[in-house]
């Protein structure tokens, strides 16, 4: 697996001012994590875009700060985007400890083919789209690829004890949960034509003897 590789410099403009340098292709962001305090930082934008689009939120990234001798190792922890054009607002990053087990959202990918899944009237549906984890930085899966082969039936079910975990990784969900199952479309049920006049008639007589009721009561008040 490639390494991915970071600049960045510290930031010193704060608050509104942070517009400027977003005009400039610049993204403000902030590094934390534990043992150092909260540190202002900007990235080139184009640079950052590759690195999000490479690391997502579960490999490490080499973050290269302005002059420093030793590069740190952090993880993407949150994107945030402007709704209106879709530009990068702002970027966090948080710097592990190699060390240290840490606990990360790994998303789930389903795989293959299932049988089921193209009978007429059924939908695969992804009930969950992440597995968190516990491990060490170095051991995050990129992703689980889950196979869907084994929905051969609408009763089939995947649950999270039924995919590989490599043993190195701790998954925190409830094994019971349900990864992807088939959905089965309801048909509804069509009463043959005999049962169908056969109600029709029932329906019109009795709306005919309740209109001849109410001209026997009319009938009945005017005497």
């Amino acid at each position: 697996m490639t390494t991915i590789e970071l600049k960045a410099t510290r930031r010193h403009l704060e608050g509104k001012k942070v517009q400027q340098l977003r005009d400039k292709g610049i993204t403000p962001a902030h590094l934390f994590g534990p043992g150092i305090g909260s540190e202002a930082i900007q990235v080139d934008t184009t640079a950052l875009r590759q690195t999000l689009a490479e690391a997502g939120h579960t490999r490490l990234v080499t973050l290269h700060l302005g002059h420093e001798k030793s590069p740190r190792t952090v993880m993407v922890r949150e994107i945030q985007f402007n709704n209106r054009n879709n530009k990068l607002v702002h970027v966090d990053f948080y710097q592990v400890n190699l060390t240290e087990n840490i606990k990360v959202e790994v998303p789930i990918i389903l795989i293959g083919e299932s049988v089921a899944a193209k009978a007429k009237g059924n939908t695969l549906v992804q009930e969950l789209n992440f597995l968190t984890v516990q491990c060490l930085p170095t051991d995050i899966p990129s992703s689980f690829e889950v196979d869907i082969a084994p929905l051969i039936t609408a009763e089939s079910m995947i649950r999270v004890r039924d995919i590989q975990i490599p043993k190195a990784v701790t998954v925190m969900n409830d094994t019971g949960v349900v990864i992807a199952r088939i959905a089965v479309e309801k048909a509804e049920v069509e009463k043959p034509k005999e049962e169908a006049a056969a109600e029709g008639a029932e329906a019109t007589a009795e709306g005919t003897a309740t209109d001849e009721k109410k001209s026997a009561d009319k009938a009945e008040k005017k005497a």
